[in-house]
């Protein structure tokens, strides 16, 4: 198996395309083509987890956190990222960063599984992102319309919220005029010529637009296809930045605050003071998700779970909302279980292991 295909596996699940502009997922050092002979996931891609890497017998590292995040102008081991780059180019070690691309994908991303653990359902974004979807419009001879319809919901298209195989079509007469050289399903060269079509309309997500659209024309009698693909204002619940979601059952503050420090780990939970009422709305963010809190405000959630909360944004709570803050490894650890799943998933039959390496710099004494 090819490092190729575990890359495409990983962006079936978190398009690059969802990554923030400052982040630098993907394939960092190595090669798409070379022969995959491991994986090891983890949160950091450290000297430490390279050593791992090439001691279990496994050429990849897939990451959450990037190694390089700006460019290195210099490699002269002065710094981890420095060496951490020369041990795994001296090693053959491929390093995949999946960061925000894998945060900004609500439900099975980051977020999605800090839910799960905490028991919060219905989760939708806290900042949806813009950008992420685009209507396909095509014009389609009646009888061929289930095929050209089917083909495209095969290949992404269609699906809004949580319903599938979306989509709207209006009868009306086409015209065209084949000319000098052409081969026309119906009609003859020269003649204009009248059809019965069907403008089939189609919400996609944006990065799955080639494949549609190649799926469409696969599927289209027509020698050349009409058709217009155009971006939606419209935002996605479904693709962004933290989330939002209901418990079971609502808590008292200091019982939600117990739940933290039982699920993540964690010794402290450094927090704004409590308002007095019930939990039943949380807003999360793995890593630093400062920038949200207004988004949880907005959205009425009683606390909100996050890191890397500086003083003065402390008292952007009000009396409004509890912020939390948990830790930025200590919030984002289960992304290796989440990376590892995912693989042994797909690839049940190879070598996909979790590190064993422990990768957070911060100690509490």
């Amino acid at each position: 198996m090819k490092i190729s295909e575990v890359i495409q596996h990983l962006e079936a699940l978190a398009p690059l395309s969802y990554q923030e502009s400052y982040d630098n997922a993907g394939l960092l050092t190595g090669r798409g083509c070379w022969e995959c002979t491991g994986i090891l996931t983890t949160l950091d891609a450290t000297e430490a987890v390279v050593a791992e890497a090439v001691a279990r017998g496994c050429n990849l590292v897939v990451a959450h956190h990037p190694i390089v995040f700006g460019g290195l102008k210099k490699i002269t081991g002065r710094n981890y990222v420095e060496r951490t780059v020369i041990a795994a180019i001296k090693k053959d070690i491929a390093i995949y960063a999946i960061h925000t691309n894998l945060d900004n994908v609500v439900r099975e991303g980051v977020n999605g599984r800090i839910a799960a653990k905490l028991g919060i359902s219905g989760g939708r974004a806290l900042l949806p992102r813009a950008g992420t979807l685009q209507k396909l419009y095509c014009f389609v001879p009646v009888d061929h319309l289930e095929a050209v319809r089917t083909a495209i919901f095969s290949a992404g298209a269609g699906n809004i919220g949580g319903y599938g195989e979306c989509s709207f079509g209006v009868g009306g007469i086409g015209t065209f005029k084949a000319g000098e050289g052409t081969q026309p399903f119906v009609g003859q060269q020269g003649l204009r010529h009248e059809e019965m079509e069907v403008r089939l309309e189609v919400v996609l997500p944006a990065h799955l637009s080639r494949k549609v659209v190649e799926a469409m024309i696969a599927a289209h009698p027509y020698e050349e296809v009409a058709y217009d693909l155009v971006s939606l204002a419209n935002t996605w619940s479904g693709v962004g930045s933290g989330l939002v979601g209901e418990l079971a059952e609502p808590m008292e503050e200091r019982a939600f605050l117990d739940r933290l420090k039982g699920v993540f780990g964690v010794p402290v939970v450094r927090h704004t003071p409590l308002t007095g009422r019930m939990v039943s709305r949380v807003a999360v963010c793995g890593g630093a998700g400062s920038f949200l809190i207004s988004n949880a405000l907005a959205a009425g959630a009683n606390f909100y779970v996050t890191s890397d909360v500086k003083y003065h944004e402390f008292f952007d709570a009000g009396d409004q909302l509890v912020i939390a803050d948990i830790g930025h490894f200590e919030s984002e650890q289960f992304t290796v279980d989440l990376l590892f799943e995912v693989l042994r998933e797909k690839f049940s039959n190879f070598a996909v292991l979790k590190s064993g390496i422990k990768t957070n710099p911060v100690n509490y004494y």
